[in-house]
Formats: structure tokens, C-alpha cells, sequence
């Protein structure tokens, strides 16, 4: 069978649902996490430094553009992904007895190659995979989280970072088989993570909500002399409300990208909750009550500072609009006003030319008169007219010729502009 050209991407595409597989742990195992937000830095920066560490130690380096890798790395394992805002690492020790969280993963890498790891630090987490261990061996008096786990496992953590700048967690393996311990750590691990990428939207909306607060005053300071306002204070009121728009505009731009990735971090963090089908231990908060005890509230806030934005915006555009409608309304009045001052004055010219034009009849016709004079003198004795009585016969008709052609003349440039 002949199959019809494929799609460009399909293979791409059919192989996505198959990347980034979670590791597959059988205890006693020790996991050393850290995820890093990749800033203004190079996406790249980060690939760079998983190729130093693999030419270092002599393993195949991830291929060039890779967005993840894992590898064998001599007593370690390593597992690096790359997201759209940052990179994590995982460390990876099987095998590894002794007391929990003694023996971090981490100290098998070379220290100035993860201290030289670009970005900055937001999660740096210790994992332990134990058959079997006791809450005061790992975490002391803390006041711990933890529930049973799917597949008949148990997580703990305390959410808190201890003295060496790691949290911490332990997962007892139960009946979880090495796949399933595997998918469970990697989720407990996103959790953390996108936890803590979620809230970095919190800070954001506190730093907002002040200027928030001001801009709302404004507009309301606005929206108040609008009503009182006449003609000439408009302009200035447009000015200072398209400023404050243009103010709000600006900064929402600048936080949407923030606020909307929170919602989707905290989006990932409640499914990977639900995907642990967590069951309650007897004294403990489950991991969905710590996250949603705090993270929830803490993006509502987020949520509400958007829809204060949102709407303030909205609350701006409506009263720009009235506030130009009520410009035009005054400038139709103002050109109106114009219209009839142009129309008094052209009234007033119409009578002034007029009036010339009868003066000007009035004074060619006494100029032709004039002319005319001269001749009759001289000719009407021959005719045996009166010249007095000539002189006065030729002043109708001086006049009218003169009206008839003043006419024709200004009638003349009327007809050249319609053709």
C-alpha cells in the first residue's frame, strides 16, 4: 500500500506525546532537582552548558537546538528539559543507602559546573525514593504534608528550605512499581515548580494594586469636572484622560503575559495534584489542601488585579467617548456659528458690490456722457438738433449698455467654472 504524501510535521508531531518520558526510580534511589528561570539570558545558554558537562565527562552531548536530554554521566544520571520561561535539571543516584537526604545526588556533578548554570535559581528540591524511612530522619519536628499516593505509595514534604538551600521530599515506595514511582516523583517535583512559577505573578499585583488605585481616583477626578465643564476646558480634559489611558494601556500590556501564565502554572499544578489521587493519612494536610490553602487565594488576587485592569481600561474607553462626543458636539456649534458669520459677510459683500456696481453704472455711463458731449457739440448743429437735446437723449442708453456689459462680465467667469 502507497500512502499519500505525509504532512511536513507528522513524525514531529505523532512523537510530541512521546518526549520528555518521566525516569523510571526503584528504591533506595536519591534525586537532586533544580529549575532556574532563564531571564534575558540566551534560550541556548542553557543547551551550551549541557554540552561542557557532557564533552567533560566524556558522554554524548545533547544534539544541537535539543530542548531536552538525558544521560548516563558515570555514577549520576541527568535529565534536563527546556520550557518557554525556564530550564530544569534532575540528578538522578540509584542505589544509594545510608540515612535520607545525606548523600544528596548533586554532589556526584561538578560543583563549578552547576554553580555556572545560567539563570536564576527558583526550586532547587531533594528527592528520596525509600522502601521504608521515619518522618524525624528526614524532616525533624517540621509540620509535614503528605497522603497516600496512587498505586499504593506515600509522599511527604514540609514545602520549606532547609539550611543547604534545598527543599525537601520523600516518597515511600510501597507497591509503586519503578514506572509509577518514576511519573509520581517527576509530578511532585512539577508541582513545587509550577507552584512557585505561578506566584510569580503575586508580587506583580501588590506592586499594581496602589497604581491601580490612583488611576481610579483620576478617572473619577475626570469624570467629575466633565459635568461641570464648559468648551474651553474639554481640550484639557481629553489630554489628561487620553494620558491616563494611554498609562493604563502601557502597563496592562506589560502584565498580561505575566498574570496569564500564573493562571496557567496554577492550571498544572491542580492537575498534577489530581493525577497523584491523593488519599488522606490520619494528621496530615494533603498536598491539594497546603497548595490551595495559600496558592489559591494568592491567585484569585492575581485574578482580580487583571479583571480591576480590564475593567478600568473599559471604565477609560467609555468616558474618552463621551468626552469626545461632547468635543464634536462643540466644534459642530463653533463651525455652525462660523457657517452663519460666513454667510452675514457674504450678505454684506453681496450689498457692498452691489452698491459699487450701481456707483460704477452711475460713473461710466458720466464718463461716456461725457465723450458723447464732445461730439454732439460739434454735430448736432449740422443735423439740426439741440446738442443739449442729444446729450441727454444718449444718457438711457449709455446707461444701459454700461449695465449690460458689467452683467455679461460677471457673468462670464461664473460660465468658465461650470464648464
Amino acid at each position: 500500500m502507497i500512502l499519500p504524501p505525509e504532512h511536513h510535521l507528522r513524525t514531529e508531531l505523532n512523537y510530541e506525546v512521546h518526549a520528555r518520558p518521566p525516569d523510571v526510580l526503584a528504591p533506595p534511589s536519591r534525586l537532586s532537582y533544580i529549575a532556574l528561570l532563564r531571564g534575558d539570558g540566551p534560550r541556548q545558554a542553557a543547551w551550551q552548558h549541557m554540552r561542557t558537562l557532557a564533552l567533560r565527562l566524556g558522554a554524548p552531548p545533547p544534539a544541537e537546538g535539543a530542548s531536552h536530554w538525558s544521560a548516563e554521566l558515570g555514577s549520576f544520571r541527568i535529565r534536563w528539559e527546556q520550557h518557554t520561561e525556564f530550564h530544569r535539571v534532575m540528578f538522578i543516584r540509584d542505589g544509594v543507602p545510608g540515612r535520607a537526604f545525606s548523600d544528596p545526588a548533586i554532589d556526584a556533578v561538578p560543583a563549578d559546573w552547576v554553580a555556572a548554570l545560567p539563570g536564576e535559581l527558583l526550586v532547587a528540591a531533594e528527592m528520596e525514593l525509600r522502601p521504608e524511612a521515619s518522618f524525624s530522619e528526614a524532616f525533624g519536628i517540621a509540620q509535614l504534608v503528605g497522603s497516600h499516593i496512587g498505586s499504593g505509595g506515600q509522599a511527604f514534604t514540609d514545602f520549606r528550605i532547609s539550611g543547604d538551600g534545598f527543599g525537601r521530599f520523600l516518597m515511600l515506595a510501597g507497591e509503586m512499581s519503578p514506572a509509577i514511582a518514576g511519573r509520581n516523583a517527576q509530578r511532585l517535583l512539577e508541582i513545587d515548580t509550577y507552584r512557585m512559577m505561578a506566584l510569580l505573578a503575586l508580587p506583580v499585583a501588590r506592586a499594581l494594586t496602589p497604581q491601580l488605585t490612583r488611576w481610579e481616583q483620576a478617572l473619577a477626578e475626570i469624570a467629575a469636572a466633565l459635568t461641570q465643564a464648559g468648551p474651553t476646558d474639554e481640550p484639557g480634559l481629553l489630554n489628561r484622560l487620553t494620558g491616563l489611558a494611554s498609562e493604563i494601556e502601557s502597563q496592562e500590556a506589560a502584565t498580561r503575559f505575566r498574570f496569564s501564565a500564573a493562571a496557567a502554572y496554577y492550571a498544572l499544578v491542580q492537575r498534577r495534584i489530581a493525577e497523584l489521587r491523593e488519599e488522606r493519612i490520619e494528621g496530615l494536610q494533603t498536598f491539594q489542601e497546603f497548595t490551595e490553602r495559600r496558592l489559591a487565594p494568592a491567585m484569585e488576587t492575581c485574578q482580580s488585579t487583571t479583571a480591576r485592569q480590564e475593567a478600568l481600561s473599559r471604565r477609560v474607553q467609555r468616558v474618552t467617548q463621551l468626552l469626545q462626543t461632547r468635543v464634536d458636539i462643540t466644534r459642530e456649534a463653533q463651525n455652525g456659528a462660523l457657517l452663519l458669520s460666513m454667510d452675514r459677510r457674504a450678505a454684506l459683500q453681496l450689498r457692498l458690490q452691489q452698491t459699487v456696481e450701481g456707483l460704477s453704472v452711475a460713473a461710466i455711463t458720466y464718463y461716456i456722457v461725457g465723450v458723447w458731449s464732445y461730439a454732439a457739440k460739434a454735430l448736432a448743429p449740422r443735423w439740426g438738433v439741440n446738442p443739449d437735446v442729444a446729450i441727454a437723449a444718449a444718457i438711457p442708453f449709455a446707461a444701459i449698455f454700461v449695465l449690460w456689459g458689467l452683467r455679461r462680465a460677471r457673468a462670464r467667469p461664473k460660465a468658465l467654472d461650470d464648464d
